[in-house]
């Protein structure tokens, strides 16, 4: 029997609660006895709470209620796979060690375990997208360096740019969003907290300067505040108002950037309030994919706009 399963049917052993011996682990497994001291050692060093009571009465016993947390049960482990296949369409870039762990998990439930795990795996399908394997080497680095706090040379290519440019950065964290990985830090170049997305990264290298990341620092607010228009004029806010169906309603209001700037919801109508620059520029793009099933009413200009936008598409795509 290779040596992970004889160490598992130890800890199975040791799991019924009643003081067993090296003799009897032993006999049972028909291994040396000091084939077993060797494996409770290895246990103990990888952190298992095994209790030996050394003398004529003495053994081995487990740390209470230490097989409850060790392995987990159907639902937590079905849970774990869907995880897993979320995981593999977001471009989770430490794919090796999850399919490792995923294996131990089928390998090491009975067989009512696994067929019921089945039944729920074939149940759920993520359609993933193209996703760059280049990008893998430079997350593991970059979550290396947010974890053990080193700052990262990079060559960056800024949208827009025609030239890269050699960034020294303090990563404070990692963001996955709209199918893309963004790593928040402070650009030593620009003197001020900047996002960067991975994709654009050239070529990276974890260096040994150390740095603190500020107390309280909110990656998630950071992001969404840079990446949302900022609403300077509080006295130029007006409402933006539309009708429509439940199910487009409920689409518009949920959207990443009309959702943060919604007021008031009914079965057939939501009020959002912004800048009429922001609504003249952003709405309109926002808007006309939704077609007949959405009207809007206030503010009128909109309305204007809209033909505007349609206007100029229609010549573009008859010249």
């Amino acid at each position: 029997m290779p040596k992970m399963d004889n160490m598992l049917a130890i800890l199975w052993m040791l799991s019924s609660g009643e003081k067993i011996t090296a003799k009897q682990i032993s006999e049972k497994l028909e291994i040396n006895i000091r084939t077993v001291y060797r494996y409770i050692d290895t246990l103990s060093t990888s952190g298992v709470p095994i209790i030996s009571d050394p003398g004529h009465n003495g053994g081995y016993t487990l740390l209470n209620n230490f097989i409850e947390v060790l392995f987990f049960d159907v639902e937590e482990q079905i849970s774990l796979f869907h995880a897993a296949v979320f995981a593999e369409e977001a471009g989770y870039y430490g794919g090796e060690a999850l399919n490792r762990a995923v294996s131990k998990l089928s390998k090491y439930s009975n067989q009512e375990q696994k067929t019921k795990i089945n039944q729920h795996l074939t149940s759920l399908e993520v359609i993933s997208r193209l996703s760059s394997f280049s990008m893998e080497p430079f997350l593991k680095e970059l979550e290396l360096a947010v974890a053990g706090g080193y700052s990262v040379k990079i060559l960056y290519h800024k949208n827009g740019e025609e030239q890269s440019s050699n960034r020294l950065v303090d990563p404070y964290r990692m963001i996955y969003w709209n199918h893309k990985w963004y790593v928040i830090g402070f650009c030593h170049l620009k003197k001020d907290i900047r996002s960067f997305r991975v994709d654009r990264i050239k070529s990276l290298k974890l260096t040994e300067n150390r740095f603190n990341r500020p107390e309280k620092f909110s990656a998630r607010d950071f992001f969404m505040k840079n990446l949302l228009p900022t609403i300077e004029d509080k006295e130029g806010i007006i409402p933006l108002v539309i009708n429509g169906n439940t199910r487009a309603l409920d689409d518009i209001c949920q959207h990443w950037f009309l959702g943060h700037y919604l007021q008031e919801r009914t079965s057939n109508q939501a009020v959002f309030l912004l800048e009429k620059n922001m609504i003249h520029t952003y709405v309109p793009h926002l808007l006309l994919p939704y077609g007949k099933s959405i009207r809007v009413i206030e503010p009128i200009s909109l309305k204007k706009r809209l033909i505007e936008v349609l206007s100029e598409l229609i010549k573009f795509h008859q010249a």
